[in-house]
């Protein structure tokens, strides 16, 4: 009886939560150890079809960088490095495609209708909705410390999202899931970090929320402890500090620019814990950090 009332109880509080965020939109990036064990693959694609019943409207982007590796080795591909950095030429991005728009995409997408949800699978490509054009020339030091420029070859940045397509999909009832590939002006494809993409079509989107899984359950204060909620300009300050280094700098650089693009809050999760992102939607405290606009 007492394990029943405590589900009753996280039910009340979910309530309120599920009341404010009816009939709005959620960017969910998809990535990490989320995405290789299958228990929590499975729960991912349950937790999203919830998301969808009780009224929220849900975008999907994923990555796929571990399947792009396994699939360059099988079909004997060897990558090119330039400065530490792997170079992006025009065989690596075919591989890139197929996985992404064609294997992950798909896995993705019959998981979420195996649990009940209607979901369709689409790339920037698609209508040109994500249009995109090659990074700059990135500076890296080589093997023996000198600065050196490198051309990463199909690696791109969005330049512009055009929402009608995705939103005709949620309009409908749909999940779109999303493979992070951009076109250029001439129609070239574009290899887009996921977190990046996911981040441009929710401010497109004007979503109430972004969310970013990772394999860290959020953004830490320099004594390792968990920040709940994180405002923009504290965000900056630790960046500055050093107290953000490594990996989670892109990150919180990625929800900073979610956040002045309009969206209303970014939550940077553990996707290595189950249901992390219906803990940090519909609980009081979280799992997470959630960073929005402002000093605190």
């Amino acid at each position: 009886m007492d394990e029943l009332v405590s589900k009753a109880q996280v039910l009340h509080e979910a309530l309120p939560y599920i009341r404010r965020f009816q009939n709005r939109t959620f960017v969910v990036k998809y990535g990490g150890h989320a995405m290789i064990d299958e228990t929590l693959k499975q729960s991912f694609a349950r937790d999203v079809c919830l998301l969808r019943y009780v009224g929220i409207k849900v975008v999907v982007v994923h990555g796929g960088g571990p399947q792009i590796n396994q699939m360059l080795d099988r079909v004997g591909i060897s990558s090119t490095f330039s400065g530490g950095l792997r170079v992006t030429d025009d065989a690596t991005m075919d591989v890139v495609e197929m996985v992404l728009g064609g294997g992950v995409n798909q896995e993705i997408v019959g998981m979420i209708c195996q649990h009940g949800g209607r979901a369709v699978g689409l790339s920037g490509k698609d209508d040109r909705f994500m249009r995109g054009k090659r990074l700059e020339k990135v500076a890296v030091k080589d093997e023996q410390g000198e600065r050196v420029l490198v051309d990463l070859g199909r690696v791109g940045e969005v330049s512009h999202v055009e929402a009608g397509i995705v939103e005709n999909l949620i309009g409908s009832g749909f999940i779109p899931v999303i493979a992070p590939i951009a076109v250029d002006a001439d129609g070239h494809s574009l290899n887009v970090n996921a977190d990046t993409a996911a981040g441009s079509i929710a401010s497109a989107l004007s979503a109430a929320k972004l969310v970013l899984m990772t394999d860290v359950d959020g953004v830490k204060t320099g004594k390792g402890e968990r920040l709940s909620s994180l405002g923009s300009a504290e965000a900056e300050e630790m960046i500055e500090s050093g107290v953000i280094t490594g990996g989670m700098i892109p990150k919180v650089r990625c929800a900073l620019d979610a956040v002045n693009g309009g969206v209303e809050k970014v939550h940077i999760i553990d996707g290595r814990r189950l249901h992390a992102l219906l803990l940090e939607i519909f609980t009081d405290s979280g799992v997470g950090t959630e960073i929005r606009r402002g000093k605190v």
